[in-house]
């Protein structure tokens, strides 16, 4: 690069972080956030948390209970995701420049992606919660939705990397669209699909916590209820259920991409 150029690159980014500095302090100046403050009040808030956050004797007795609703969180995620994945497929085949039949479905299969992806999960839980009641289907429906549009979204962008040369190859010897679809697309874009559905469960997983405490079901349930009484021992416990389920269902994740890709 020029010196023109990198003295022009320069200013770019000097102005870029000066309108993130205004964006910044006229967000603070609109909501009456005091950084000083914010920043005095760590060191109080770090000292709440090690003298209330900690498990004891008592708090691991509810352990059976705590794993129990984190189970039933865990397969939730996993039967949201997994069957959204499913109808993401098809809408992906639908909405992809590649396996698309006419611009009607491609716009259809892309609006519902649009939709589903751009109001986030709790948003979906709150407007079902007030059709479904809270109950253990309203949370799955929430998860259902959202990871619906996210991954017919990176499903079509996966169908779309995928090689033209098979799909012409099969084309020019008279095979069907089906046996294209089948034989073409889906095993090259398989395994970033794989990797993408593992993604979300991981995700899933994490949002059901939030989407729990709303629809009064799983281990988000049973954190509010905890947090409310006060029960800071058991809160503590079944935050680092949370984490530790986390953690291994990532490993687990990242080996399977491993193998796959």
């Amino acid at each position: 690069m020029s010196e023109k150029g990198m003295q022009k690159r320069k200013w770019q980014l000097t102005i870029a972080l000066l309108i993130i500095i205004a964006i910044t302090y006229l967000s603070a100046a609109i909501t009456n956030f005091n950084f000083m403050d914010g920043f005095a009040a760590f060191p109080e808030a770090i000292g709440w948390m090690f003298s209330n956050l900690f498990i004891t004797q008592e708090s691991l007795e509810r352990l059976p209970t705590i794993l129990d609703k984190l189970i039933e969180t865990i397969f939730m995620s996993i039967a949201a995701t997994t069957t959204a994945a499913i109808v993401s497929i098809f809408l992906g085949i639908m909405g992809s420049k590649t396996t698309s039949v006419n611009s009607l479905l491609s716009v259809f299969a892309r609006f519902i992606a649009s939709v589903s992806r751009n109001i986030p999960v709790v948003a979906w839980a709150l407007i079902l919660l007030l059709s479904f009641g809270q109950n253990s289907l309203t949370g799955y429906l929430a998860l259902f939705v959202g990871t619906v549009g996210f991954l017919t979204r990176v499903f079509i962008e996966s169908i779309d990397e995928a090689s033209p040369s098979a799909v012409e190859a099969l084309t020019a010897t008279g095979a069907t669209y089906f046996h294209i679809v089948n034989k073409a697309v889906i095993p090259q874009s398989l395994p970033q699909m794989i990797s993408w559905i593992l993604f979300m469960i991981e995700t899933n997983i994490r949002s059901s916590t939030l989407v729990g405490i709303l629809t009064g079901t799983g281990i988000g349930y049973t954190f509010d209820m905890y947090y409310k009484s006060m029960n800071y021992n058991a809160v503590a416990l079944v935050t680092f259920s949370i984490v530790l389920a986390v953690i291994i269902i990532e490993l687990m994740s990242n080996y399977i991409r491993k193998v796959i890709m």
